[in-house]
């Protein structure tokens, strides 16, 4: 017997279904889909979310010292002329970021594995390529999912069963973080 639902699909195929079906319900906080995938997709969730909620706080702030460019009121940078040639005007500025400790950095790449690269469009400008953001799933993940669910031990996901779907009479069900 199986450890795991083949899902009628190749190994390949099912483990990509499986990343984008996941990276879909983090992001979106709930999918609709069938049963038995919504049932392997709980598997993997889960297993991300018990990472984040274990490593969360598992990080140091330090301070960096990092040049940036200058920039006019129009947000372009400021040029220089210095023997002759344009040179960008630099100001040095101090920082403070997150530095993960290992076991925290082990586990944001164990998510990068699973995890799909998300773009946001916003829905004024849908279809322009100009205003698409970058989402960082896994900062995401450690900062606002985990913190939800400190005191909890497992069980970050919830099944609800909404019907037979038309086509095919497959179960349809609503996956969902609690």
């Amino acid at each position: 017997m199986a450890k795991y639902r083949k899902l009628d699909r190749t190994s390949s195929q099912r483990k990509a279904l499986i990343r984008n079906q996941v990276t879909a319900l983090l992001n979106h906080g709930k999918i609709v889909t069938t049963e038995s995938k919504a049932k392997e997709i709980r598997k993997v969730a889960e297993g991300l979310i018990a990472m984040a909620v274990k490593e969360k706080d598992n990080f140091e702030e330090v301070t960096v010292k990092a040049k940036v460019a200058r920039k006019d009121k129009d947000g372009k940078r400021v040029k220089e002329v210095v023997d002759g040639k344009k040179v960008t005007v630099y100001d040095e500025v101090e920082k403070k970021i997150k530095k993960d400790m290992p076991s925290r950095l082990h586990a944001r790449r164990e998510m990068l594995k699973v995890l799909y690269p998300v773009k946001e469009v916003p829905a004024a400008q849908a279809g322009r390529k100009k205003n698409t953001k970058e989402v960082d799933l896994v900062a995401k993940m450690f900062d606002e999912i985990a913190p939800k669910y400190v005191g909890r031990n497992g069980g970050y996901t919830r099944i609800v069963k909404i019907g037979q779907r038309k086509g095919d009479a497959a179960m349809e069900v609503l996956l969902e973080l609690v």
